[in-house]
């Protein structure tokens, strides 16, 4: 099946990097890239026996609604070669869900068919669950069983459960350091995971680091496959993600470092050539995760952005800051908030993705309103003294979109607005203004910003710049550079946000504590130590 490319057109406009005029000049290559229908060709087999665990890329499951789920999983015996040592053929995938541990009380099952085109990855969307209840699923082909995952629903839409419990973590990177983080969080009892990004890196293979990336840099389909399976070949992510359903959104590095839509962060790279890895590295991400065939990628184009509500406590406003921006100002490089950076027409959101989230907002029924979403929108002037540089890979470089979108909403009175973020490799809690040069002004919203699981190796508990970079930005109230996660109690009455963070990810046995705690009381913007 090959790639329509009126469907793509608009994802690819002047609003996200290229233009019109260059994709219709690149129309030969983009058509050359096979679009993923979801269907599978040729001869299925019924009955194989495994050499190999088929199954050891675990099992997933994420989308949670309040009467369903999606469930994951990817048949690869051999998970580091290319096709995962699976045959070319189709093979039939059964499924269960039961309400019990022990799988004894079996509430729905049924068959799917995978087959090469997909990796022989499958995804499952049961429906007619019951709302707000623990599930129990595995997964069986040929003469082989899945390992057991658990997942839950949602709470009714029309219900104010009493708490969610969750975590939200990014930045993953394998040579860097060892997953410990997700060693503790399974010790949690969490209703869900949030991952904002950077779930695997794209760079070849060093030596002398903690663990080493297979191959070269990557860029076929191929690359990113095995990439993300020996990301997923770890035994403390692929157990955390048994644990609880998974919200995720990609960053840069799941695709390429620092791009902006359809802008390589190296302008010399032949922009189709670019699109055709684009469209490689959206089709692999999607084969991993546990997403509903809404988001099955055409080509260099896959719509992540959505809603996942929590009954009347919160709703998810999942954001995708990368593949709809225009190019980083300034040359991508830290500047004051000059004409280039305060452009009307930077974006990071894109218009239709603007427009969708002033809509879901307006219209949320949430006591709490996230933005879950990749890059730090709080304005922080990373420079000593009168002179002021900010980050123009983050917000500040749509300066002019972020003040609109605070400012939308603090006119529409949205309810309890907090923004998580990923992305930087470091612990933030800021107070958000409209804008964060004008300290006089009112606290809008509350930005909890996570720092990597192992991007970065061990970090270090305080900057050498720290004491300054707080004299400048007073709106900043917690800074950390350890590595970790947050994990987040969220009640009608309070939000609570543990920082917890790791002391070596260097090593096995890494232990964890609580760095600091935040909370933020409904109807009160601005953090607060607890």
């Amino acid at each position: 099946m090959m790639l329509d490319l009126s469907r793509i057109r608009d994802a690819v406009s002047y609003e996200g990097g290229i233009s019109r005029r260059l994709f219709l000049a690149y129309g030969a290559a983009l058509a050359a890239i096979p679009a993923q229908s979801g269907k599978t060709e040729g001869r299925t087999l019924n009955r194989l026996a495994f050499a190999d665990n088929p199954f050891a890329l675990g099992v997933a499951s994420g989308e949670p609604t309040d009467s369903g789920v999606v469930l994951w999983t990817r048949l690869a015996p051999r998970p580091l070669e290319a096709n995962g040592g699976m045959p070319a053929e189709k093979l039939k995938l059964t499924w269960e869900v039961a309400d019990d541990e022990g799988m004894k009380k079996i509430v729905q099952t049924g068959d799917i068919t995978v087959g090469p085109d997909s990796a022989h990855a499958g995804h499952v969307e049961v429906n007619g669950l019951k709302p707000d209840r623990w599930y129990w699923y595995r997964f069986r082909s040929g003469d082989a069983d899945s390992p057991i995952g658990r997942t839950r629903t949602m709470p009714p839409r029309e219900s104010l459960p009493e708490k969610l419990r969750f975590a939200f973590a990014s930045c993953q990177h394998f040579e860097h350091g060892l997953f410990t983080s997700y060693e503790h969080m399974a010790k949690e009892d969490l209703d869900l995971v949030v991952h904002l990004g950077d779930y695997i890196y794209e760079g070849a293979g060093k030596d002398k680091l903690v663990r080493k990336h297979l191959g070269r840099k990557i860029t076929s389909l191929d690359d990113y496959r095995v990439r993300h399976a020996q990301y997923r070949s770890d035994p403390l992510l692929s157990g955390m993600h048994a644990r609880c359903p998974w919200v995720v959104m990609w960053d840069d590095h799941e695709f390429e470092n620092n791009y902006a839509a359809g802008v390589p962060q190296y302008k010399e790279t032949d922009p189709a050539a670019f699109l055709e890895q684009r469209a490689h590295a959206y089709q692999a991400y999607f084969e991993m995760m546990p997403l509903r065939k809404e988001s099955v990628p055409q080509g260099p184009n896959m719509k992540l952005y959505r809603t996942v509500p929590f009954g009347r406590l919160a709703e998810f406003q999942v954001l995708d800051t990368r593949q709809y921006r225009t190019d980083q100002p300034n040359g991508d490089k830290a500047a004051d908030l000059n004409a280039d950076a305060m452009n009307p027409n930077n974006t990071l959101l894109g218009g239709e993705q603007r427009r969708w989230l002033e809509k879901a907002l307006t219209a949320s029924a949430g006591t709490w309103n996230i933005l879950a979403q990749q890059v730090m929108m709080g304005m922080v002037d990373r420079a000593a003294g009168p002179e002021r540089r900010y980050s123009m890979d983050q917000w500040p470089g749509a300066a002019a979109e972020r003040i609109k979108l605070v400012q939308f909403m603090a006119d529409r009175k949205i309810a309890n607005p907090v923004v998580l973020t990923g992305d930087i490799h470091s612990n933030w809690v800021n107070d958000l203004r409209v804008d964060d040069r004008k300290l006089n002004t009112r606290i809008v919203a509350t930005e909890f910003v996570g720092t990597s699981i192992s991007s970065g190796g061990n970090g270090a508990d305080k900057a050498k710049t720290q004491d300054d970079m707080l004299k400048e930005n007073p709106f900043i109230r917690f800074h950390n550079r350890n590595r970790g996660y947050v994990s987040c109690t969220v009640t009608p009455e309070q939000w609570k946000s543990d920082y917890i963070v790791i002391d070596d990810v260097l090593k096995p046995g890494g232990k964890s504590s609580v760095r600091a705690s935040f909370v933020v009381e409904a109807g009160k913007p601005g953090a607060k130590p607890a």
